[in-house]
């Protein structure tokens, strides 16, 4: 299997154990979206190398040359965006939120952390960092089942500001027309099972943000503690060295 291969999505139960359910975000630049989620798993008791947030490419229907999914100074054939990808933030919920009440309140403790994310204006809710727009960026939720998911009615409740929940089948681009775009006030919701993560390069994680520099501990000692437990690490695309 190629290093960045899509991270295959672990099924909600086996027998009456509880394991990861992988579920992404996305709605701009990943490198601030990370820290908020990283923050979210913190207060929900989530120790240091124990976050599950990291960043990566989603909600395209392809993969370029040996399953890779790459940042912008790649071979164009692996470039994310080319290949119908957004930058997206994937964490994980402990089970299908249908049998399991923690598995509820941690997704909608992430819903509810993305929604945040989102600031309100007279045209609708603007992304933090509009300056990074395009069908790379655009606002993707990617569930198990789509709209057809357990997730997705506490995605509704959570969606305090009533942004329009479209259904998503994956971005493919038809010439220079994405056919899933950068639209304000939209989040495509897409399936997860169908359209998998793809991880991003080690360089990307735990990053600073756009104008932002976040603390320390963040910075390095988060990110050494999951490269240690093998969250991040080498995908097989270019690596910068910072």
């Amino acid at each position: 299997m190629a290093l960045a291969e899509a991270m295959p999505a672990a099924s909600s139960s086996i027998g009456s154990r509880e394991v990861p359910e992988p579920v992404y975000f996305g709605n701009g630049c990943f490198w601030g979206r990370q820290y908020d989620f990283v923050n979210a798993e913190k207060e929900m008791g989530r120790g240091m190398g124990e976050a599950t947030a990291v960043v990566g490419y989603a909600g395209g229907r392809q993969a370029g040359p040996d399953g890779k999914v790459c940042y912008y100074i790649a071979d164009p054939k692996s470039v994310y965006e080319k290949l119908g990808h957004a930058e997206v933030v994937q964490v994980s919920v402990d089970g299908d939120p249908s049998t399991s009440p923690k598995a509820a309140q941690e997704f909608r403790r992430f819903a509810d952390t993305y929604f945040n994310q989102f600031r309100k204006t007279k045209y609708g809710m603007m992304r933090s960092d509009p300056q990074d727009a395009g069908p790379g960026y655009r606002n993707v939720v990617g569930i198990p089942g789509g709209v057809n998911s357990p997730f997705f009615p506490i995605l509704k409740e959570a969606n305090v500001y009533g942004m329009e929940l479209r259904e998503g089948s994956g971005n493919v681009w038809n010439g220079n027309k994405p056919s899933e775009d950068d639209i304000l006030n939209v989040v495509w919701v897409v399936d997860s099972k169908q359209l998998p993560f793809y991880r991003a390069e080690k360089y990307h994680q735990y990053h600073t943000g756009m104008g932002k520099m976040f603390p320390w501990e963040y910075l390095v000692d988060m990110k050494n503690a999951a490269a240690k437990a093998g969250k991040i690490g080498p995908t097989g695309c270019p690596e910068l060295p910072f």
